[in-house]
């Protein structure tokens, strides 16, 4: 029996209409997706579409079904492939998808195979399978922090997936430096699509798993659908390993974004489609560092909520069924698709426009292009250091078990497996009790006793490890030779060490709450527009975001705090801090570029404090104060020196007489040996303030009395050498710090003399921290250009790389108007093909003309950053165009400082004479006055571009700078109830940013980068990227770099998308 259907057209003319089964579970079939494409296909009227159905599919013997040209069958759940596959071998229908490669689709180890197979990149990736669980396995090793499979390392955090690729349960685990944990990954319950497990460390055994890499992708999944192996529509939405929550619309559907795919992920698409022999197929792409990789492969997809692609899949559909059954007749697109008289118009959603916002309006032609921010870490706990010599062979026996049995070689302990050995031979080597000292002699011995037993605290602190604010370094001072164990000859082993304990730094409760805040308040009012106008621009892919950190614990937690204010995340920092901030040491950390001038700046510091000397003018004068030697130290300086000895001595003996009572109470309850309960927010920073440590009377946070008079005896001892009768100003900073710290968090402990301390420690600090970045202006300059090279260099980079963007997109829209108009003037074909060759369009049309099938870019060596975009065709914005690039530094202090001094100052180099400087003079005298850039102060770079002006025009690029001071704002300066609140949550506020232009003033980016260039990194010096950049958005000529990323459908028609 035939089954192709003749019928006759009003001509009496036969015309033959092929038939298509749909062999598919009715869940599926009566979707609403399904529908919209069965519908357009049956609108076209060459089809007869017949639906099997489940009794059918289920029951009835494969004979009995209906007899079909062509077959669209895919399984789901409860399918019978099997009987599918023999019902296509007996009927032989032409097949959409193949049948017999689904059955790779449920086996992970399979799907990965094949991909490798067709040389399409897939993440490093590694099998551990299991004949039965808890199956003890010779090649698979866990540690801490890694797994090992087959001699294969994977660090966290990596991802772990049950090689069952139906069980939708993965899990990532996180590395103990970023606090740790697992984030288990499953499909979409509610708006739920994760959940964070901090207590989970140890991978799961009960099963098969496939380990590989944890690729960042800055917090977005890229899902892809291939409609035959010429067409692919991708679209973004929020990863769920970010925060877990779904964006969703009004109407409860999951929000995504129509994005371009890059020439590579086009072939990728053709590829997969070839691979597993399936015409409609979705995969999942990650997208990393201008690569892209494979992860997952689902077999039948289709795109929900999109018209566009309802109307392209049906198109394509009919081609192939066309080409399979009836070559002869025409598969080109009627003029107008027969299902669109009735079609409703979609809704479009729109962004309004951005202006300036804090220096005035410059025209409503005027669009936000990028914003830069340069971010110092939030609140902390004092930074702390503990030095002794050890001569104790269990402690340099583990020096040598971790440098490789190396004897001149020193190590550094951070992992937890190498802090536990410190502690379990440190709990042996400190003495139960504390000996009363009898005689001098005895002193030292007493006073190691003491450093050991202040070891011990530091490490069991919080229960558990953290690489992220916890690390000993131990070097060896002195060494004698041994007899070999062997008996033959001698060997080197060190007898002394060094041994170096830093901890302390950690982000507190208020340093979160500080650093979300801040991300709330830069969404609000960085970007300027409608409340949600940020968030909107973020999640369709026109904004540009990148989160940069350096590597010290409590600046990546302020940036992953930060986001998660920023782009209104929810739950734990870990995940956030995975997956969005990117760690850069050499730009954001460090002074050794400019140490011997900071030891300058502290020697001729020390010189003018301690003499009692005036401040030297060198071109001061009342108009210009701050360019006077040791500008902002108090006058009395050497006066307040004695004082601070003196009120810093007894506030540490009130500490010492807490601590006594604390180690009195450990010795009664033998409690040396217990270790607390693990708390997460010990690596995290506090998430809460500790309300029943408070009660209790005990100090905020996980510091106890004994690290407490510990921090503080410290701070004493090295503040005033009484033998030498000499004062250190280099602690001035560190007294000024742990004042600020306990009346914050532990003003309930009433330390008398603590407020006066704090006043005396201010007043000298706000001289002494400005000045040891430079002791005038010349020298801030020199020292801030050093610290702050790299990242100037990278500021410049961000802005001429924004620059080079915007121009592209604007002469784009030009040629696009101009094709435009002489289109509408009913000018010939000949001029238009002219136009079009002349800016670099060699692309060749297709049968498909008007669907989303992109061509390829040439290739572009000077890409500096692969640059994703939204798919304007598909996108239901207003305005696809537009484009934000943001990127955020997050640093400390001291580039903070290095930063401004280079913006205020850098027109006194002398390449830049009589040049005005970037910072009016109103903002240098408020500059002067700030004696402080406290926790989460900001510089803030914005650039405007205004359409209205030429391409070429300096003035078309405008850059708006502003800071803040931070948390600038002393515990005694307000007595209101707000102050009672804030004082209550151990927090102080964030002071607005301020502007360093004149309202009105026009800061060009010719002029800036012109003032800044001397003091940064050359382009050509930074690093090339470790991976290529992919190639396509910013080719060589005009019309091909941006082809892609305009809609030309009016104009000059084009398949777009794969």
């Amino acid at each position: 029996m035939g089954a192709t259907v003749v019928e006759r057209d009003e001509d009496g003319v036969g015309r033959k209409r092929i038939k298509i089964g749909v062999c598919v579970m009715e869940k599926k079939v009566f979707s609403a997706t399904m529908g919209q494409i069965l519908d357009r296909l049956q609108a076209f009227g060459e089809f007869e579409i017949k639906v099997f159905g489940d009794k059918v599919i289920l029951e009835d013997p494969i004979e009995s079904w209906p007899v079909c040209d062509c077959l669209i069958a895919f399984y789901s759940s409860g399918y019978p492939l099997e009987k599918a596959e023999a019902y296509a071998a007996l009927r032989k229908p032409y097949l959409v998808n193949e049948l017999d490669p689904q059955h790779l689709l449920h086996d992970r180890r399979m799907v990965y195979e094949r991909l490798e197979m067709f040389g399409i990149p897939v993440p490093e990736y590694a099998l551990v399978h299991r004949d039965f669980p808890c199956q003890e396995l010779d090649y698979f090793i866990e540690e801490d922090d890694f797994v090992e499979i087959r001699g294969r390392r994977f660090w966290k955090p990596f991802v772990e997936k049950p090689i069952d690729a139906d069980d939708h349960r993965i899990m990532i685990y996180y590395p103990s430096s970023a606090g740790g944990g697992m984030k288990e990954l499953f499909r979409k319950v509610g708006n739920r699509s994760s959940e964070f497990h901090p207590e989970v460390r140890r991978v799961r055994r009960e099963g098969s798993y496939l380990y590989e890499e944890f690729i960042s992708t800055g917090g977005t999944d890229v899902k892809v659908y291939t409609v035959g192996h010429e067409y692919a529509h991708a679209e973004a939405r929020k990863s769920p390993v970010v925060d877990g929550v779904v964006m969703r619309n009004p109407d409860g559907k999951e929000i995504r974004y129509p994005v371009l795919l890059t020439p590579p992920e086009k072939q990728m698409a053709r590829d997969v489609c070839i691979a597993f022999r399936q015409a409609v197929c979705g995969f999942d792409l990650l997208r990393c560092e201008g690569r892209s990789y494979v992860c997952d492969v689902n077999g039948w997809s289709f795109v929900k909520n999109s018209h566009k692609y309802y109307d392209d899949a049906a198109c394509v559909l009919r081609k192939l069924f066309l080409d399979a059954k009836a070559p002869h007749l025409s598969s080109a697109i009627p003029p107008t698709l027969p299902w669109k008289v009735n079609e409703p118009v979609q809704p479009s959603e729109g962004l309004t426009r951005q202006g300036s916002g804090i220096n005035g309006t410059f025209g409503q032609s005027e669009e936000l292009r990028c914003v830069i921010a340069v971010i110092r870490h939030g609140d902390r706990t004092p930074k702390q250091k503990v030095k002794l010599r050890v001569t104790e062979e269990k402690l340099l026996n583990i020096m040598l078990k971790y440098n490789g049995g190396r004897p001149r070689a020193e190590t550094k302990l951070k992992s937890a497996v190498q802090l536990q050995d410190l502690l379990d031979a440190t709990r042996m080597l400190v003495p139960r009790t504390r000996p009363d000292r009898e005689s001098d002699s005895e002193a030292e011995g007493v006073e190691h006793a003491e450093k050991l037993r202040q070891v011990k605290a530091v490490l069991e602190e919080g229960g558990h490890f953290s690489g992220i604010y916890r690390k000993v370094q131990l070097k060896p001072l002195k060494w004698e030779k041994v007899a070999k164990n062997d008996g033959e000859g001698e060997e080197e082993r060190p007898v002394e060490a060094l041994m170096v304990l830093k901890y302390g730094g950690v982000l507190t409760h208020a340093g979160r709450m500080q650093a979300e805040e801040l991300g709330r308040y830069f969404r609000n009012n960085i970007y300027p527009g409608e409340g949600t106008g940020l968030l909107r621009l973020h999640s369709t892919y026109r904004h540009d975001l990148k989160i940069y950190s350096s590597d010290e614990g409590r600046v990546q937690m302020s940036a992953a705090a930060f986001a998660k204010g920023l782009l209104d995340l929810e739950g734990q920092l870990t995940p956030i801090l995975v997956s969005l901030v990117s760690k850069d040491s050499s730009m954001l950390d460090g002074l050794e570029n400019a140490s011997n001038e900071m030891e300058e700046a502290k020697a001729r510091l020390n010189e003018i404090i301690t003499s009692g000397a005036k401040t030297v003018h060198e071109n001061g004068s009342p108009e210009f104060p701050w360019m006077i030697d040791g500008v902002g130290l108090p006058p009395n300086a050497s006066e307040l020196l004695p004082k601070l000895v003196t009120l810093t001595k007894k506030v540490t003996e009130q500490v010492r007489l807490l601590a006594m009572d604390e180690d009195e109470k450990l010795k009664e309850t033998n409690s040396y040996d217990a270790i607390p309960p693990y708390d997460q927010a010990r690596a995290l920073g506090k998430t809460n303030i500790d309300v029943d440590r408070i009660a209790a009377g005990l100090p905020c946070g996980s510091e106890g009395f004994l690290l407490m008079y510990a921090r503080w005896k410290k701070l004493e001892r090295d503040l005033y050498n009484e033998r030498k009768e000499r004062f250190d100003i280099t602690q001035i900073p560190d007294v000024y710090d742990s004042c600020k710290y306990d009346l914050l968090h532990n003003a309930h402990l009433n330390l008398d003399g603590l407020d006066e301390l704090f006043k005396v420690a201010q007043e000298l600090a706000d001289g002494v921290i400005p000045n040891e970045y430079g002791i005038n202006p010349k020298q801030k300059l020199k020292i801030g250009s050093k610290i702050a090279r790299r990242l100037l260099g990278k500021i410049l980079i961000d802005l001429g790389n924004t620059r080079e963007e915007a121009i592209s997109v604007a002469e784009l829209k030009n040629s696009h108007d101009n094709l435009s108009s002489i289109i509408t003037r009913g000018e010939d074909a000949e001029a238009k093909s002219k136009l079009l060759h002349k800016n670099g369009d060699t692309k060749k049309s297709s049968t498909l003309s008007d669907l989303s099938v992109d061509q390829d870019g040439d290739e572009d060596d000077d890409d500096k950053e692969t640059q994703y975009r939204l798919d304007p065709k598909y996108a239901n914005v207003k305005t696809p165009d537009r484009h934000v690039r943001t990127r955020l530094y997050f640093t400390s202090e001291s580039h903070i400082h290095s930063l401004m001094n280079v913006l205020r100052y850098c027109n006194l180099d002398e390449s830049l004479q009589g040049e005005e400087s970037l910072v009016c003079h109103n903002a240098l005298e408020r500059l002067y006055k700030t004696k402080e850039l406290d926790y989460m102060s900001y510089v803030v770079l914005r650039m405007f571009e205004n359409a209205e002006m030429a391409l070429e025009d300096p003035k078309r690029f405008r850059i708006e700078l502003t800071f803040s001071r931070g948390a600038d704002l002393s515990p005694f300066e307000k007595k209101d109830s707000e102050a009672v609140s804030l004082h209550q949550e151990h927090t102080l506020p964030i002071m607005g940013p301020e502007r360093l232009q004149e309202i009105g003033s026009y800061l060009t980016f010719k002029r800036m980068e012109q003032m800044i260039r001397p003091f940064a990194m050359p382009a050509e010096d930074f690093p090339p990227s470790a991976t290529p950049a992919v190639p396509d958005y910013f080719p060589r000529t005009v019309f091909d770099r941006l082809v892609n990323l305009w809609p030309f459908r009016q104009a000059a028609p084009q398949p777009n998308g794969k």
